[in-house]
């Protein structure tokens, strides 16, 4: 079983590189770390990066978890190819765009596009937010999956994912105590669906919501709380339609949490009572 112990960053494609860093600084909060040719690296705590936007196709999007050490990663690459996995060793020249010292690029079921890293780039900078949002962590994705309960078996079997909840029939998964670190949704098309930001406060969720409409941003959910995992949150929309969320309050899980089963409909998503479009939160 392959053991992943955190999760450090997403790729995304963009055609636009300045108006994606100018969205993600000036509207969303996070720190602008770092420029590249033709990318810029940003942050939502005091790990070196979170997000990368690059010039490119803004449907190619990666997510990345990290592996102990070196030792692992080589484990990770036979279990995959031993699996049917199609693997490909990262480049010295992709680890330095990634900022870590190794790494291997695979495809779940969906075709969603996963790196696994070892020894990622720690920085000795605190974070410092663009605006005020007091962003904590970068602590989860919503992964389009074209069949949640392939893609579960796929995650519980290969990884030390394990499911803490359901929606429908999608779980909801985490390699560690953290309520969830992948939220599968529903989709024809592989990707990543929504990107969470925790935040310190609930006050930090609300006084966003004021922040976005006057920018004139589409808040695509929320304000709300979810059901499965008690937290506070926002979602709107970022560049290309990619989902950002602020969320407070996903808890740490101990050994008494028993999973339980939700069904689809909207009063899974919000206990306080908004009717999310659960088919636009599929797209």
């Amino acid at each position: 079983m392959i053991g992943l112990i955190d999760i450090r960053y997403c790729r995304f494609g963009t055609d636009d590189v300045e108006r994606a860093v100018a969205f993600a600084t000036e509207t969303a909060g996070l720190e602008l770390v770092r420029r590249g040719p033709n990318c810029a690296y940003l942050r939502a705590d005091d790990r070196d990066h979170n997000l990368c936007y690059f010039q490119g196709d803004p449907r190619d999007h990666t997510v990345a978890f990290e592996l102990a050490d070196w030792r692992a990663l080589d484990d990770a690459a036979a279990q995959l190819a031993a699996a049917g996995v199609a693997v490909e060793r990262g480049s010295a020249e992709g680890a330095a765009e990634r900022r870590v010292m190794g790494y291997l690029t695979f495809r779940d079921p969906t075709g969603n596009k996963v790196d696994l890293v070892t020894r990622p780039f720690h920085s000795g900078k605190r974070f410092f937010r663009s605006r005020d949002v007091r962003m904590t962590e970068f602590s989860h994705i919503g992964l389009k999956t074209s069949d949640a309960a392939r893609d579960e078996k796929f995650w519980t079997t290969l990884f030390n994912m394990k499911a803490h909840d359901w929606l429908g029939p999608a779980a909801l998964l985490s390699f560690d105590a953290v309520h969830h670190r992948i939220a599968p949704f529903p989709a024809k098309e592989p990707g990543v669906q929504h990107m969470n930001f925790q935040v310190e406060a609930l006050d930090d969720v609300e006084r966003s919501i004021y922040v976005l409409r006057e920018k004139q941003v589409k808040i695509v959910f929320g304000p709300g709380r979810h059901p499965l995992s008690g937290a506070a949150f926002c979602y709107f929309e970022a560049p290309h339609k990619m989902v950002f969320e602020y969320s407070h309050g996903v808890p740490s899980l101990d050994d008494s949490w028993r999973e339980r089963q939700f069904p689809w409909e909207p009063l899974s998503l919000d206990m306080w009572g908004g009717k999310a479009d659960v088919e636009e939160l599929k797209a």
